[in-house]
């Protein structure tokens, strides 16, 4: 019997103690999903990850598709931005192409992203998350680490036993399921919470995690990509008990900077705080196109639409970028992006529509593009107003006023209520 199945535990349904170190099953409500680790009250550090958690929503606003596989994505042409765990079970996985996991998973249902409502939902969670600790480091919409060393008294119990009210209140409250990975630090916690996934809770201690990182993959490491993973299994280190051989400073002699990184991570150490605040560092928005373009009046009015979302974004945010970037992919996959810094920040439509149009317009050479893309950075707070776009220039100044109308508008009565012309497809006139 391992030391974990002989200690007390707690009940990952109803989070009653579990103080028979031989039961089975909760004395309370009788379920047999009972945590126990012999380190699991003094442990506070935690990574939270919601499961599948674009399609998650997606089920839980369409209960009808409970047993149903869920895709969330773009077109033919797309790519999956989301699948739940049935679709998983037939190959499908995120980033594959569309008309791959169309071929694995025929009878699934593909449902086209609804970001405005996953940003409802990830909000919901980061405000359950904060009540729980003001130490939350967001890394996604649907997942952040947390602190919890402190809160002991606060909530009347260990961080484990916090973590289990809280995902429960994330199941209740917002209608989807989160796992969660429980460690001494950063890079543990997150490799924690995708051993049970999903509605999984995992712990990893210090008396255990030499021994559950030795027989790893060196590709576990935070920060070893396909390229590194590479050259390291080419050295003859493909485990992290491998890698634990060399020392620091020949780690560094070989792969870097990043050998400190391999050092400390192959022997569990990471001394990183959790940061409650990352600063957004762009805003942007792309679509891949349903079939390739290369008539610069199409590419044109998709620049304008991604402008407008933008501009939304920016506006929402109460944010201004001084640095415009358009992004195009062509249809042999060559990625192209250029970038332009304006004379003064903006979160006008038209400022990044007219600042991008000459960047599509030197790249529109008659190859065809399969995705294209527009987006904002170099931020300035600016409490969502127009100051800045009022202030350049006279004709800024009144392209700010006219979009500080329409947006008046799309407010009272929706955005479909008022476009400008550009807005409509090419060759399409209306009266």
């Amino acid at each position: 019997m391992s030391p974990a199945s002989q200690t007390p535990g707690l009940c990952r349904d109803c989070t009653a103690p579990v103080d028979d170190p031989l039961a089975t099953r909760c004395p309370a409500c009788r379920s047999p999903r009972i945590i126990r680790h012999p380190e699991l009250h003094s442990l506070f550090i935690a990574h939270i990850d919601c499961d599948a958690f674009y399609a998650s929503v997606e089920k839980r606003d369409r209960p009808e598709l409970a047993s149903t596989p869920v895709i969330v994505g773009g077109g033919h042409r797309g790519v999956v931005a989301a699948c739940c765990y049935l679709a998983r079970l037939k190959g499908v996985r995120s980033a594959m192409p569309m008309y791959q996991a169309r071929k694995r998973c025929p009878e699934a249902v593909v449902i086209r992203p609804d970001m405005e409502r996953y940003r409802i939902a990830g909000e919901q969670v980061r405000n359950i998350m904060e009540e729980a600790t003001p130490l939350v480091e967001p890394l996604s919409i649907d997942e952040a680490f947390l602190d919890l060393s402190g809160t002991e008294r606060l909530h009347h119990g260990s961080a484990a036993h916090t973590l289990l009210h809280l995902v429960k209140r994330i199941e209740e409250e917002v209608g989807v399921t989160a796992s969660v990975g429980l460690s001494y630090n950063k890079f543990l916690a997150k490799i924690a919470s995708d051993l049970d996934k999903p509605r999984g809770f995992a712990v990893i201690g210090r008396q255990d995690a030499d021994d559950f990182l030795a027989s790893r993959p060196v590709s576990l490491l935070w920060g070893v990509g396909k390229a590194l993973c590479a050259t390291l299994e080419n050295d003859g280190i493909r485990t992290i008990g491998q890698l634990r051989a060399f020392g620091c400073g020949e780690l560094v002699r070989r792969y870097g900077s990043i050998g400190v990184r391999l050092y400390d991570f192959a022997r569990g150490e990471d001394d990183r705080s959790v940061i409650p605040y990352n600063p957004v560092k762009s805003i942007s928005n792309e679509t891949t196109l349903d079939s390739d373009l290369s008539d610069l009046s199409d590419l044109r009015h998709k620049l304008w639409t991604l402008c407008e979302k933008v501009s939304a974004r920016l506006k929402a945010a109460g944010l201004s970028g001084q640095t415009v970037t358009l992004k195009l992919k062509t249809s042999a996959f060559r990625l192209i992006t250029r970038s332009r810094r304006l004379h003064a920040p903006t979160q006008l439509a038209e400022t990044l529509f007219r600042t991008a149009l000459p960047i599509l317009e030197a790249e529109a050479d008659g190859r065809a593009f399969r995705l294209i893309g527009v987006g904002a950075a170099d931020f300035k707070q600016d409490g969502g107003a127009f100051q800045g776009d009022l202030l350049d220039d006279a004709e800024k100044g009144h392209q700010a006023k006219v979009e500080m109308a329409m947006d008046a508008v799309r407010n009272r009565f929706g955005q479909p209520a008022i476009a400008k012309g550009r807005s409509l497809p090419p060759g399409r006139k209306d009266s």
